[in-house]
């Protein structure tokens, strides 16, 4: 069993430390908000410390599960953050959805330091934290991903090194990307059923067995027909993952046009005071104009 860090105890965090600690590892936690950490240690063991410095102190892995880029740098580098505290050859296991560039400056940093980076978001939302069932995509060296990937497992179902440093987060782009289109073409298909009076359970239970078939369908088709949103991946963070993708898309070129328009949708959304219901409140938008 390894000694492990878990820093950042949101709606995910929360459930992937308790993973770890369900499978006998030694788990330190760090949150912004203590009382977060000190709830989780007296459900699940453990213990708690104030600053990601001490967190990593002497741990084998460090696992991270924050916001956004300056999140990330916040917890990561400074005088408390987790690169001060860390071992020689210990391992930051970074499950933050951050951009590609603040993976590549982390992992050269921890290079420096004699140290290890893989950049590991996630992609299966708070159910797949909470039952263990999360794909996570890497970057960085092999060896590294091998020893992490060895206990990541107890809160994944999938853990592929994808390439080399930001390789992982320029797949969890591509995560986003393929979902936000899924999303928003099963809200114009629902909407067009119930505009023309159709059983959509009946309708959903024939084309979720064919071509149409995706986990967004089976898992949100009746929240976007009740128009019911107060649960699942907020639509402040899918803006902000979608940001992250259409910047990277400057950079390397590439044109992104469905995924900017979806985007302005999601902007909507937010305007009407959905930032935090479901990414399928996309729905709303037809079904309220």
């Amino acid at each position: 069993m390894a000694k492990v860090a878990f820093l950042g105890l949101g709606v995910m965090g929360f459930p992937m430390a308790r993973h770890l600690a369900a499978k006998g590892h030694d788990v330190t936690v760090y949150n912004r908000t203590f009382a977060k950490a000190e709830e989780w240690v007296k459900k699940h063991g453990g213990s708690a410390k104030r600053t990601p410095r001490e967190a990593a102190e002497g741990c084998e892995i460090v696992f991270c599960c924050v916001g956004n880029d300056d999140d990330l740098r916040a917890v990561v580098l400074g005088k408390d953050g987790a690169f001060a505290g860390m071992k020689k050859n210990a391992i930051l296991f970074d499950n933050t959805t951050a951009s590609a560039n603040v993976a590549r400056e982390l992992y050269a940093e921890a290079k420096k330091q004699g140290f290890h980076f893989v950049d590991a978001p996630v992609s299966g939302g708070q159910a797949g934290a909470e039952n263990g069932q999360l794909a996570v995509m890497c970057g960085g060296d092999q060896e590294p991903f091998d020893r992490a990937k060895a206990v990541a497992m107890g809160y994944a179902k999938a853990c592929e090194l994808i390439g080399p440093s930001g390789s992982g987060q320029l797949t969890k782009m591509m995560n986003q990307i393929c979902v936000a289109g899924i999303v928003q073409g099963l809200s114009e298909a629902i909407h067009l059923g119930m505009k023309a009076g159709l059983d959509i359970e009946k309708v959903m239970g024939v084309i979720s067995k064919g071509a149409a078939q995706s986990w967004q369908m089976e898992n949100r088709w009746k929240a976007m027909v009740a128009g019911k949103f107060e649960f699942g991946f907020a639509v402040d963070w899918m803006r902000k993952d979608l940001g992250i993708a259409l910047d990277e898309a400057k950079r390397q070129g590439g044109r992104l046009p469905t995924i900017a328009l979806i985007d302005q949708f999601y902007a909507q959304v937010q305007r009407r005071g959905g930032g935090r219901w479901d990414t399928c409140s996309l729905i709303h938008l037809l079904n309220n104009d």
